[in-house]
C-alpha cells in the first residue's frame, strides 16, 4: 500500500451562530492515496464540503473555527501552514472545482486570461505566449469547442456546462497532485452531467491526480470512485471500496441512501425516502445521531445512549459506525446487480 497523499485525522470544525454552535465536522478521519478517486457522499449539511474547505483555509474565521485535527499533505500539516504557503499550494499542488463556476470565475475578465493567470501565478518561468498556448490546449482537452475563439470570451458568454469545463481546465492547469471536485454536476442537466463526468475522467488521466469527489449523487460515485466515505451529521459512518459499498453496505444510513434511489429495472410509483429529517448540528441526539431514523435501532438503548465508534467490520478494512452492523449481513441493498440511475454506461 503506498503512502497516502493526504491524511485527515480527527478534524473538528465548528461555526458560531446566534442559535448556538454548529458542529459541522466532528472527528473526521480518512486517507487519500495517489491516483485514486475517493468519493465523499451524504445529504446536504453532512460536512462533506466543509471538511475540504477547512483544510484549504477557505472557511471564514470567525464564525468558523477549526477546533482540532491534522491534515497532512505529503507530510506537511495544512492546518499549520501560513496563509502565504496555503495560497501557493492552492491552485498548484492542490486544486478545487467548485459547485457553481459562475461565482468562482471573475465576470469582468476573459475566461482565457483567468486560466492563463492561474498558470503564471504558480509557474514564474511561463511567459504570456506560452501561458496562452497552454490555456488553449487545456480548453481543447476538456471539450470546449473553438478554444482559440473562446479564449477571449467572458464567463457570461459560456453556458453552464462550458463554464464548468473551463473551471476543470483551470484546476488541472498546474498538474495538481490532488484534485477536489465539489458537487461538480449539481447545477447541470442530465446530458451535460454525463459530458462533465467524461471531462473529469479526462482531467484525472491528464494530471494523474488523486481526486476527492464530493457529491450526493450515487450515480457519480458508482461511475468514478474507487473508495467511498459516507458522512452523516458531520461524522464518517462508513468507509470502504465502491464495489463493497454497493454490494454489501454495512450502515443503515448507506442502505437508506441506496434504497431511496429510483431503480431502472422496477416500475415504482413512489420513491422510498429515509424517514424523518437529519438532526440539528447544534443539538444532535445522544448516542448514534442516526438512531431516530434507523430501521435497525428499534428503540434499542445502546443506540440512544452510546455513540458508535468507526470500527472495522469486514475484510479489506471495511469501516462502519454502527453498533449492529453485523446484522446487515445478507441484507444487501436492493441496488445490487442493478444499474444505478444517473450512472453512465
Amino acid at each position: 500500500m503506498p503512502e497516502p497523499i493526504l491524511s485527515i485525522r480527527d478534524l473538528v470544525v465548528e461555526f458560531a451562530t446566534e442559535d448556538g454552535v454548529v458542529h459541522a465536522v466532528d472527528g473526521v478521519t480518512y486517507d487519500v492515496f495517489p491516483g485514486e478517486t475517493l468519493g465523499i457522499v451524504g445529504e446536504s449539511g453532512s460536512g462533506k464540503s466543509v471538511s475540504q474547505l477547512a483544510i484549504l483555509g477557505l472557511i471564514p474565521q470567525p464564525p468558523g473555527r477549526i477546533l482540532r485535527g491534522e491534515a497532512e499533505f505529503e507530510g506537511k500539516d495544512l492546518l499549520k501552514m501560513s496563509k502565504k504557503d496555503l495560497r501557493r499550494l492552492r491552485g498548484g499542488q492542490v486544486a478545487m472545482v467548485f459547485q457553481d463556476p459562475m461565482t468562482s470565475l471573475n465576470p469582468v475578465l476573459k475566461i482565457g486570461h483567468q486560466i492563463a493567470e492561474a498558470i503564471q501565478a504558480h509557474q514564474d518561468d511561463v511567459g504570456d505566449k506560452a501561458a496562452k498556448a497552454r490555456t488553449i490546449a487545456l480548453l481543447e482537452l476538456v471539450g470546449v469547442p473553438n478554444p482559440d475563439r473562446r479564449y477571449d470570451q467572458y464567463p457570461h458568454e459560456f453556458s453552464g456546462g462550458m463554464r464548468q469545463r473551463a473551471m476543470i481546465a483551470m484546476a488541472i492547469a498546474n498538474d495538481p497532485k490532488l484534485l477536489i471536485a465539489d458537487e461538480p454536476t449539481t447545477a447541470l442537466d442530465v446530458t451535460i452531467q454525463a459530458q462533465i463526468l467524461e471531462t473529469l475522467k479526462t482531467a484525472q488521466e491528464e494530471s494523474h491526480a488523486a481526486t476527492i469527489l464530493i457529491t450526493h449523487d450515487l450515480g457519480l460515485i458508482a461511475e468514478l470512485a474507487d473508495r467511498v466515505v459516507v458522512m452523516y451529521a458531520g461524522k464518517v459512518v462508513e468507509l470502504t471500496d465502491v464495489q463493497t459499498l454497493f454490494a454489501a453496505p454495512r450502515h443503515p444510513y448507506t442502505v437508506g441512501l441506496m434504497d431511496s434511489l429510483p431503480r431502472l429495472t422496477v416500475d415504482e410509483e413512489w420513491l422510498r425516502p429515509i424517514p424523518g429529517q437529519p438532526p440539528s448540528l447544534i443539538s444532535r441526539p445522544p448516542g448514534c445521531a442516526f438512531h431516530p431514523r434507523c430501521f435497525l435501532s428499534q428503540g434499542r438503548t445502546r443506540c440512544r445512549t452510546e455513540e458508535p465508534p468507526l470500527r472495522v467490520i469486514g475484510p479489506d478494512g471495511h469501516l462502519s459506525a454502527c453498533h449492529f452492523a453485523e446484522e446487515l449481513v445478507g441484507q444487501s441493498s436492493k441496488l445490487i446487480d442493478e444499474p444505478v440511475a444517473g450512472a453512465s454506461s
